[in-house]
Parts: structure tokens; C-alpha cells; sequence
């Protein structure tokens, strides 16, 4: 046998001293992979190995109270995309026709969906919302990785219909605003997800696991809303949009009896189903031009609902909570005689507050006062009863609180500091200026007129149901106290009556039917400052006898004649013939509105040194048309010095009345 060389001897050793460096280098990185790093592979070849698709639960149903859907969730799909298995299966040339084909299909950018297909995350969404048809154009392209997914989106079958109640959700289908916020987290139910082994390729694993987490489906609600009464509510301000041209039209109607809330409209609204831009064209377009901050802003304003979380100076409409807090302390009476000299100097100061009227009322009664909206009438209840007491009314009457409505954002009355004020402020209170409420409070606090005295709670929703139809959970109507005596809410109803049959409510005045409200009118705050716009408004309730419904109609701005006689109490009034006749209210003629309702011609009524708003209301009421001359551009109300034709005249319905200014 041949001798190994010294060379040879010295390459062996160190040959396998090579070997053994790397075999216990190799030993080493064994142990580190299998001891330290165990648990870390360990979670990595779970990922890989394991499908996680989640399931979105059906959001919930809307209904009215009659069980129309107002809101409901449509399957849709969702495509998601595990960048991990393309990369181990495509090219990147293939992964570029992979992006292409899906853009097609889908209607995306390529490039996009192509950044979304290499995102270093384990799971992407492509895209969602998808109907049956694309989804299974998805489903034929057969790409391992990609995956579809049930869906749901939120569909609005009415569209811009009680936008500002209903609201709208979010991309995650989450409530936004309206009732689909206040009402999420029962409307959302409880995700489910969808678990399995799989390998490469995206197949289940024969001896893998497979886990399968069924979604729980929200609750439906269901709402006191009533889907006809609200579009009469949203046809009637449509309508009154056209008319006043106004900026904004609010109008709110509820049960006296139970605080049900069974309308609330807005114009302008916004569709639900497209919640992120405007309606109108022209404000699209506008919007489109705003910065990222100021389009933030504008969604946010067109997406609050005034309703309740906007402040108004009520005016005139608030006396009929300054006369209700007078008559139930027994400071006066239906019949107590006053006299309106047109300015009334408050005691105690040299400060004098005017009426509205340049012309004194002279000798009326309390009911005559508020049937001309006579503000020294009121300073002189609200005087006589004392800040004190007047501030305990204004809790008692639930004017100083939320109304606690089961509505997100809601905010409260604006109302000076009892310990702050004068005779001065409480005087102008009481006709309801230096006070801003919510509609929502001023409307609630009414309904104890119509409810023999008792405030309700409002409420908008009355059950939520499963989705087998079973009521799970209930909403009880809220007594909240007792306001006043139903001698006090009796003799209330009476004076809101004369108000539209007699006074400046005339526009509201219906054939057959008991109406009773008030008008309003008051400036404008902007910016702190009072402005020339106004809001105009008319509270009406009805049939006074049994009062079933109490109607708030407040018109934001409107152009021309801002009286709340000539611009809300019309469209109280249409609403109004519309709704009672849906509720099964039949007309009861007088005898003299049978003749009228037969008659072509009517008498004009004298309004001779009436309000121009009063008149205006009168005229309505007999279903006559005005006109004001000499024609001006001012908005103050002033008082009919003559008109033509003359009281006593018989004309055509419809004909025109001048009112002669001075």
C-alpha cells in the first residue's frame, strides 16, 4: 500500500476539518431554526398555510311604522388578493396581465389594481360592491390568490327621502349619521370569518383544518316615521322651496299624545346612497373645486340635521309658551282686556320696546293679543310673573334641556344666564326673541298643549325586530311631567284656533277641519350680528278638537315676503289637507263652509288696519290672492292703510286683494 504523502496528510485534515466547521455550523443553524426561531416559522408557515376570509354580517333593515323599508343591505362582493401566493405562482410579466385583465373587469385603473396585487400585506381588497355578474368574471380569470367574498351594501330605495333622519354609513358600513349612527351597534351585527388550511396554490389541505364562523346579522328598526306622511312633509317644503325661495325649509310632525316623531324633512337633503356629493349639479361642481379641508366642512354641514342640532330665534311662535306659563300662574286669563299703544317702556329702565305694529291694536283681549302677535302683551305676562317663575317654565316646558330624542348630535337651547339679565332681556323673551331653541324643543314643548298639558319625550324609534320579524327589544313612549293643567292646555287650544280662524294663521285655515297655530318671524343671526334674512315659521296643530298631529314648519331665509304667515303657514296647510284625510279624519262642514265649498265667489274680508302678515294669513284663509302697493323692497311688516276691493266685495276665489300701504 502506497504511503500518503505530508501533503496529501495536511489537505485531508484540513478537508475534513472544513467539513466539520460546516457540519457544526450547519448543526448550529438547525438548532437556531428549530429551537429559537421554532415559534416564529412556526406562525410563518401558519400564515402561509392558512385562508383567513372574513364575512361581513347583514347590516340590519329600516322600516317606517307601517313596515316600509326605508333602508336595507343588498349582497354584494368583494374581491381580495394574497400578493404572497401570486408572487409564488406568476411572473411579474404575468402578474402585469393578471392587473390588466382584473382592471377591465372591474373598470380601474391598471396600474392601480397592479400596486394592489404586489402590496407586501397577507391580505388586499381589489375592490367591493360588486353585483353577481363581475363577480364571476373574476371568478373565470382562475388566478390562485385572488379570492371573492359575500358582501353587503347599504341601499336606500327612496333616495333623498328623511336623508337627515335615516343618515348614512360609511365604506366600512359602519353609521355615519342619522339613525344608522345612533342605532349601529345594533343594526351592525357581529362579523364572521371563514378559516382553512391550504396550500400553495390556494387548495384545502386534505389534513387541514377548517373553521367556518357564521356572521350574526344586525337588528331591523323600526321607526314611528310614517313613509306617507313624510313624503306629504317632503312634497309640501319641495313645493315651498319653489315659493320662497328660500335656503332652507325644515319641517317637523309629531304625535302630541305619545312624543312619536312621524315625519322630520329637510330641503335641501342628500342621497344616502351617495353620501360624499352634493345633488344639485351645480353644487357638485362647486364641491369638486374645494380644497380636501373645505370639502371635509361641507359634507359635514349638508350631513347634520337642523332639526335637532341646529338654534333658531322662534319669534312669535314662542309666545304660545310665554302665554301657557301666564294663564296657568293666574296672571291673566283668555279674556283679560289689555291695550297696545305700539311701544311699552319697561319698568324700572329708560329703555322702550316696541310691537311689531306701527299702528297701536288699541283695546284687545289676551286672545285678541296673540291673534295679532302683540309683544306688549307678552312683555307684560313675562313682567308679571317674574324671572324667576318665567325661567322655571322654560325647565318645566323642556326649553332649558336637551329633549333627549334618540338622534346623535342633538344640541341645546341657547338662553341667557338667569342670574344676567334684566327686565329688558326677560321682556324680550318673552316674544321670543334673545332666546334661540332647537325645533325639536319648540315642537315638543307644543305637544303638551295638545296633550292636556303633559311633555312627552320624542321618539323616533319604537322597536328593533330579528331578522325573523320578532320584536326583540321595545321603545316606550316617555312621559316627561306635567306642564300645565289641561284647563290652561284647553284654553291654549282655543286661543291657537282664533289664531288661524281669525288672526294671521289664515293660510293654514282648512274647509271642514279645526286648525290652530301661531306665525313667527325673527332675524337672522350671522355672525353674531342680526342679519336682514329671517327664519319665518308657523307651529300648527290639528284637529283641535282631539289633536293628533302638531306640525313645525320653519323656512330658513326666504326671498320676497318673509312673513311665516305668507311663507309657512301655506305649506303647513298642504301638508296638513293631505295628512288628516290619510288618518281617517273626516271634515265637518259649518254650515257657512258648506256654501263657500259651493260658492265660485267669496266676500273679501276688511283687513283695513290689520298687520300686513295678518292680512295676508286672513286673505288666505278665504283663499284669496294679494298683491302690496306701492310696490317695496323692504321686508318690515307694516299695517293695511286701504285696500281694494273693499271689504264686503264679492269676488271669484282666488281673485286679488291690493293692500295699500303708507
Amino acid at each position: 500500500m502506497a504511503k500518503i504523502s505530508g501533503r496529501n496528510k495536511k489537505r485531508i485534515i484540513v478537508t475534513f476539518g472544513i467539513m466539520g466547521v460546516i457540519i457544526l455550523l450547519l448543526a448550529f443553524r438547525l438548532a437556531w431554526i428549530q429551537v429559537v426561531k421554532a415559534e416564529e416559522y412556526s406562525e410563518i408557515a401558519t400564515e402561509q398555510q392558512t385562508s383567513d376570509i372574513p364575512l361581513e354580517a347583514k347590516r340590519g333593515s329600516i322600516y317606517d311604522t307601517n313596515g316600509e323599508v326605508l333602508a336595507t343591505s343588498a349582497t354584494c362582493y368583494t374581491v381580495w388578493v394574497r400578493p404572497s401566493q401570486l408572487k409564488e405562482n406568476y411572473s411579474d410579466e404575468q402578474i402585469k396581465k393578471v392587473s390588466s385583465d382584473l382592471a377591465v373587469i372591474l373598470e380601474m385603473d391598471a396600474e392601480e389594481v397592479e400596486k394592489k396585487l404586489k402590496k407586501e400585506q397577507a391580505l388586499v381588497k381589489v375592490a367591493k360592491y360588486l353585483d353577481k355578474e363581475t363577480s364571476d368574471k373574476v371568478k373565470e380569470l382562475d388566478v390562485t390568490g385572488i379570492e371573492i367574498a359575500e358582501d353587503t351594501k347599504r341601499y336606500y330605495p327612496l333616495g333623498n327621502f328623511a336623508s337627515h333622519l335615516l343618515g348614512s354609513v360609511s365604506d366600512d358600513n359602519e353609521g355615519r349619521t342619522g339613525i344608522e349612527q345612533e342605532y349601529d351597534e345594533y343594526l351592525s351585527g357581529v362579523a364572521g370569518r371563514w378559516i382553512k388550511n391550504t396550500d400553495v396554490n390556494g387548495n384545502t389541505l386534505s389534513y387541514g383544518n377548517e373553521k367556518y364562523y357564521q356572521a350574526e346579522d344586525g337588528l331591523d328598526v323600526v321607526l314611528t316615521i310614517d313613509e306617507v306622511l313624510q313624503h306629504y312633509a317632503e312634497n309640501a317644503i319641495a313645493n315651498g322651496m319653489k315659493e320662497t325661495k328660500a335656503n332652507r325649509i325644515m319641517c317637523l310632525v309629531m304625535d302630541p299624545k305619545t312624543g312619536d316623531v312621524l315625519a322630520m324633512a329637510t330641503n335641501p337633503g342628500f342621497d344616502p346612497n351617495e353620501p360624499t356629493q352634493p345633488v344639485s349639479a351645480s353644487e357638485l361642481e362647486a364641491f369638486n373645486n374645494m380644497s380636501v379641508k373645505e370639502q371635509t366642512e361641507y359634507l359635514s354641514e349638508m350631513w347634520r340635521n337642523p332639526i335637532v342640532s341646529d338654534t333658531y330665534e322662534p319669534g312669535s311662535t314662542f309666545k304660545l309658551v310665554t302665554t301657557s306659563a301666564a294663564l296657568e300662574e293666574g296672571v291673566t286669563t283668555p279674556d283679560t282686556e289689555y291695550y297696545c299703544n305700539v311701544s311699552y317702556t319697561v319698568p324700572g329702565t329708560n329703555i322702550t320696546l316696541h310691537c311689531w305694529s306701527t299702528v297701536p291694536h288699541g283695546a284687545e283681549t289676551l286672545t285678541e293679543a296673540v291673534g295679532n302677535s302683540c309683544n306688549p302683551v307678552q312683555i307684560q305676562l313675562a313682567l308679571k310673573m317674574g324671572k324667576d317663575t318665567y325661567y322655571d317654565y322654560l325647565e318645566m316646558f323642556g326649553i332649558t334641556q336637551k329633549t333627549n330624542v334618540d338622534l346623535p348630535a342633538e344640541t341645546s337651547a341657547i338662553i341667557q344666564d338667569k342670574d344676567a339679565i334684566g327686565q329688558v332681556e326677560l321682556s324680550t323673551m318673552a316674544y321670543g326673541h334673545g332666546i334661540a331653541v332647537t325645533p325639536i324643543q319648540l315642537a315638543a314643548a307644543v305637544c303638551a298643549i295638545g296633550n292636556d298639558g303633559v311633555l312627552m319625550q320624542p321618539r323616533v324609534v319604537k322597536e328593533l325586530r330579528d331578522s325573523d320579524g320578532d320584536t326583540v327589544k321595545t321603545f316606550e313612549t316617555k312621559e316627561v311631567r306635567k306642564v300645565i293643567s289641561s284647563k290652561t292646555a284647553d284654553e291654549m287650544r282655543s286661543i291657537m284656533e282664533y289664531v288661524v280662524s281669525e288672526g294671521g294663521g289664515g293660510n293654514a285655515k282648512i274647509a271642514g277641519y279645526r286648525i290652530g297655530g301661531k306665525t313667527g318671524t325673527a332675524d337672522k343671526v350671522v355672525n353674531g350680528k342680526y342679519s336682514s334674512d329671517t327664519y319665518s315659521s308657523f307651529i300648527g296643530m290639528a284637529p283641535m278638537e282631539d289633536p293628533q298631529l302638531v306640525v313645525l314648519v320653519v323656512v330658513d331665509s326666504p326671498s320676497g315676503v318673509q312673513f311665516g304667515s305668507a311663507t309657512a303657514a301655506p305649506i303647513a296647510r298642504e301638508f296638513l289637507e293631505n295628512a288628516l284625510p290619510y288618518l281617517g279624519i273626516e271634515p265637518q262642514y259649518t254650515d257657512e263652509e258648506e256654501k263657500e265649498l259651493n260658492s265660485e265667489y267669496v266676500y273679501v274680508p276688511d283687513v283695513t288696519g290689520k298687520s300686513c302678515s295678518d292680512a295676508i294669513g286672513i286673505l288666505g284663509s278665504y283663499g284669496l290672492e294679494y298683491e302690496i302697493t306701492p310696490k317695496t323692497d323692504s321686508q318690515k311688516d307694516f299695517n293695511v292703510v286701504d285696500q281694494y276691493p273693499k271689504a264686503g266685495k264679492k269676488i271669484k276665489k282666488g281673485g286679488k286683494v291690493y293692500l295699500y300701504r303708507e
